[in-house]
């Protein structure tokens, strides 16, 4: 690898690589395609990132070369991804890694004004991560340009096909001047559930590729111990202000089904007296961005967050994630609980289970113990539960921090 990564590596205090890190490394940085399943916070974007940074010429990087003004933008990697929050997080991580050398990072998402982007991909840039749908139109615009791209990424790819962006990333890869893998283009993707759908892409992308799958696919890292609580929609509130009060001081993040929740229950924390903040689509660009710095610097603890923030949020130290509302699916379920225990820490992760709305995920067996990410709740458990007469009651064992707490 060039110097200047070794010493952002660092800065970044990035000394032992994670699991899928010690073996998405060796395979990318001989060339070859890979398709790589790891659980969420398992330290994907380093796994990408640092093969790209390695394999760039330095003496063609945008910064050492420079573009002709009005010449489209001609990136060397391009990294898609479901979501402008995930952009901006490879982003955020692109420029660190790539501080004090000539490669230039830019960004390309929706939802907020064009021109800042614009002019970043005016000076030119060597990689750039962008949603497919901004994406697609720079390049219809002629801003862009994909023929000299090298390394694709596909991250979350899973969530990409989840949104409806399958049409806009096949016509980026295959209808546009991008290079096929047959022509020298490597390509990488990351997925933590390796569903059908995300089998016919690597075909269809990818060439020989190298299937690295570390941990259970599709599930939850094991320093996560989850918890379930049976309660009632109308004593969520209540049942939740119990559960905040055994930890004030963690950093919790809390997924709702809808924005009005999100919304009502921002202001409903407020007025309780904890220092809460929420993001959801209804939010502004800058007001989202707004609300995530505030959790991140630690002046909010309490982040209220639709499904539109599940996905790629990467803040360090989330102790505790509730599922105030459970999602559709179990690997929105995977997704939203991954925002704790990243990167070998310890999280918990509770969830609020209403037996008259959430009958749907009775699909699977509870067992002794911290539950895997395979295994919801099973209505017979839950009848047990309601013929003994708790009103609020511990699906399974809590953890620690929560045992003691009467419901």
């Amino acid at each position: 690898m060039h110097d200047f990564l070794w010493d952002n590596l660092e800065r970044c205090h990035y000394r032992k690589p994670t699991p899928i890190q010690k073996f998405a490394l060796p395979a990318a940085l001989t060339g070859k395609d890979c398709m790589c399943c790891a659980q969420t916070g398992s330290g994907k974007t380093c796994a990408f990132l640092l093969p790209i940074l390695s394999c760039l010429d330095l003496t063609q990087a945008a910064g050492t070369v420079g573009i002709s003004w009005g010449e489209p933008s001609a990136p060397k990697a391009v990294v898609l991804a479901p979501t402008r929050e995930l952009c901006s997080q490879i982003h955020l991580e692109a420029k660190k890694l790539s501080f004090k050398s000539p490669v230039r990072a830019g960004e390309v998402y929706g939802g907020v004004d064009a021109k800042p982007q614009l002019l970043d991909l005016a000076r030119g840039v060597d990689i750039v991560t962008a949603t497919p749908g901004r994406l697609t139109d720079f390049i219809d615009r002629g801003v862009i340009t994909m023929c000299n791209v090298g390394f694709l990424v596909l991250d979350e790819a899973d969530r990409m096909l989840d949104m409806g962006f399958e049409p806009q990333i096949r016509e980026i890869v295959q209808k546009r001047d991008m290079p096929t893998c047959r022509e020298g283009r490597m390509t990488l993707m990351f997925s933590a559930t390796f569903p059908k759908e995300i089998q016919k892409l690597a075909q269809a992308f990818m060439r020989s590729y190298i299937w690295i799958g570390v941990g259970r696919v599709g599930g939850a890292v094991d320093t996560v111990e989850q918890t379930f609580i049976v309660t009632g929609n109308r004593g969520k509130p209540d049942v939740l202000t119990k559960v905040l009060n055994t930890n004030p001081t963690d950093s919790t993040l809390i997924f709702v089904a809808m924005k009005r929740t999100a919304a009502w229950l921002e202001g409903h924390l407020t007025r309780m007296g904890y220092n809460a903040a929420a993001i959801h689509g209804d939010m502004e660009q800058r007001e989202r961005e707004q609300s995530l710095s505030t959790f991140k610097s630690g002046k909010s603890t309490f982040l209220v967050a639709t499904d539109v923030a599940a996905r790629g949020l990467d803040i360090p130290k989330v102790s505790h994630v509730i599922n105030y509302d459970l999602p559709q699916n179990i690997d929105s379920y995977v997704h939203r609980i991954g925002r704790t225990g990243r990167i070998g820490n310890h999280g918990w992760a509770t969830s609020f289970y209403v037996p008259a709305h959430d009958g749907q995920h009775s699909n699977a067996n509870v067992v002794k113990g911290p539950i895997t990410a395979s295994q919801f709740v099973t209505s017979g458990r839950i009848r047990q539960l309601s013929e003994a007469g708790d009103q609020h009651a511990f699906l399974v064992p809590a953890p620690r921090k929560l045992r003691s707490l009467k419901l």
